[in-house]
């Protein structure tokens, strides 16, 4: 089951790249709901209790302990669910468009590089979706390095064959942070073998590295290895600095498929193994961790307020909540684990929508410069309302899923450390300031004269976003489907790290003394 989800799309790609032209963007959209559709298959067969699931075991290189191993539990799942979600939205956002993706007329224009076009984007996105999907169902680590690295492939190719006219730059910039942090996690998967093979026969399947007992000192050198190839992936301070620029100069879906599918395989990481390989490791480096994880909530905050370029805005408001995310995932608490998986799945929702909306709106005024739009409700209300839509999950309004995530993340904050929740919890603040301002800026006031003629979204347009804010509004309401499918794994993995995560009690006497008032009352 699981081979075939990864494999449908990669193989689809292929075919897609040399299908004609005429059929390259419905079979890309065909194979991509295809994967939709083997997913929630394999969900279905998925126990909530937990554990991993689904497994496959092949023998890849016997000698090095390699394995063809795949294998789903909660966080798996769940990422891969909101990778097969995005992708078939992104191709329907980016339907005509990419026919589109031709000449260069100026600075804020979409082009392309010769030899393009609407195949190439979609052959690129379907590899992206698949070899995401590896990653996250892989179970051996040396599988998951080689996946880890091939996603740059196509990442590279979307950034610098579409987008704006410093897509060359960007695209550079982001796979020289990429191959560095790939580099450094080279040395650490060296290392595990080495280990590995000291304590008896070499293997790099997950299940026997947890279990393996590695040295103090050599655990914290090879922690540091893979936490800090996963820092850049996210990105977290000071590693970042290719996130801004990627998000500006990339199409809007290159930018969904980076900033939410690509980046969450940092904070995966984070949890599958570093927690899960070096438990002593990463409780040690902790207060490092937070120390950079509240640095990136309230940066990144504050940079997106300065923004005038919507993408670059958007971009960094990522770095603000991944900052948090990685803060709930070293509270090393149930709490702060379990929302820092929803705020995966709900940052990857709401920015989706984020990047869609404001790519709509950067078609019809052809600029993403905020200071020079406005007065867009008036005559687009429903892209206005749907873009108000997304804004409001961004900065967690009640009612939206992201405001469970973050709410659970910042309960966790404030139990591992008052002042570190008092810190985190000024991303609230600051993230209304943004996205209020940023829609004030782009929608309200009086409408340009160049601007009058501004066309509402179409019915393709608006179904493209619709299943995001459904999801949005259900998770908001109802986010049982999420927490019990996170819950056992995160439960699991505290258990394993060796972290004492107390329940909230309640004294009984206090319980008894309550039930005649609350008898009287009634």
């Amino acid at each position: 089951m699981l081979s075939f989800l990864v494999w449908l799309p990669v193989v689809g790609a292929l075919v897609v790249a040399f299908a004609p032209r005429s059929l390259s963007k419905t079979l890309g959209l065909g194979v991509a709901l295809a994967t939709l559709v083997v997913a929630v298959v394999a969900a279905a067969q998925y126990d909530a209790d937990g554990g991993r699931q689904l497994e496959e075991e092949v023998e890849w290189i016997g000698a090095f302990g390699v394995h063809y191993a795949l294998g789903l539990d909660g966080l798996g799942l769940l990422m891969v669910l909101l990778t097969v979600l995005l992708v078939p939205l992104v191709l329907a956002a980016e339907w005509f468009k990419m026919d589109g993706f031709r000449g260069s007329q100026a600075r804020t224009s979409t082009t392309e590089s010769p030899g393009g076009g609407a195949r190439a984007f979609v052959a690129w996105a379907l590899a992206l979706e698949g070899l995401s999907l590896a990653v996250f169902c892989a179970t051996d680590v040396f599988l998951f390095y080689v996946v880890f690295e091939a996603t740059l492939i196509p990442a590279y190719f979307l950034v610098g064959s579409f987008g704006r006219e410093g897509r060359g730059g960007a695209a550079l910039k982001f796979l020289m942070f990429q191959l560095a942090g790939g580099l450094i996690l080279l040395a650490s998967v060296i290392g595990l073998y080495v280990v590995s093979s000291q304590a008896g026969e070499p293997s790099y399947l997950l299940s026997d590295l947890e279990r393996l007992d590695i040295g103090t000192e050599t655990g914290r050198w090879l922690f540091f290895g893979f936490f800090i190839a996963f820092a850049i992936k996210v990105p977290l301070f000071p590693v970042h600095t290719w996130l801004a620029d990627t998000t500006e100069e990339a199409t809007p879906g290159t930018g969904v498929l980076l900033v939410c599918i690509l980046d969450k395989i940092g904070t995966f990481g984070m949890l599958r193994f570093c927690l899960g390989i070096f438990p002593e490791a990463s409780q040690w480096a902790t207060p490092l961790v937070i120390t950079l994880a509240l640095i990136s909530v309230v940066y990144g905050a504050l940079l997106a307020i300065g923004q005038d370029d919507v993408f670059r805005l958007i971009g960094l408001t990522s770095l603000s909540h991944f900052g948090l995310i990685t803060l709930g995932i070293f509270t090393m608490s149930t709490q702060g684990g379990t929302g820092s998986i929803l705020y995966m799945v709900n940052h990857g929702l709401g920015t989706a929508a984020l990047f869609l909306v404001a790519g709509y709106l950067y078609d019809r005024r052809g600029t993403s410069l905020i200071s020079e739009m406005g007065g867009v409700e008036k005559v687009a209300p429903v892209l206005a309302g749907l873009f108000l839509v997304a804004g409001l999950a961004t900065l967690g309004l009640p009612g939206l899923s992201p405001f469970v995530s973050e709410f659970m993340v910042l309960l966790a904050a404030f139990g591992y450390a008052w002042y570190v929740g008092a810190i985190a919890i000024t991303a609230v603040v600051l993230a209304a300031i943004y996205v209020l301002w940023m829609y004030q800026r782009t929608m309200t006031g009086p409408t340009p004269v160049e601007a009058e003629d501004t066309k509402d979204l179409g019915l393709r347009e608006i179904a493209a976003v619709a299943p995001l804010v459904a999801a949005l509004v259900f998770f908001g309401f109802y986010p049982a489907p999420l927490t019990d499918a996170s819950n056992p794994m995160v439960t699991d993995l505290l258990e394993h790290v060796g972290v004492e995560d107390e329940a909230p009690t309640v004294d009984p006497a206090d319980v008894e003394q309550a039930q005649p008032e609350t008898e009287g009352a009634h």
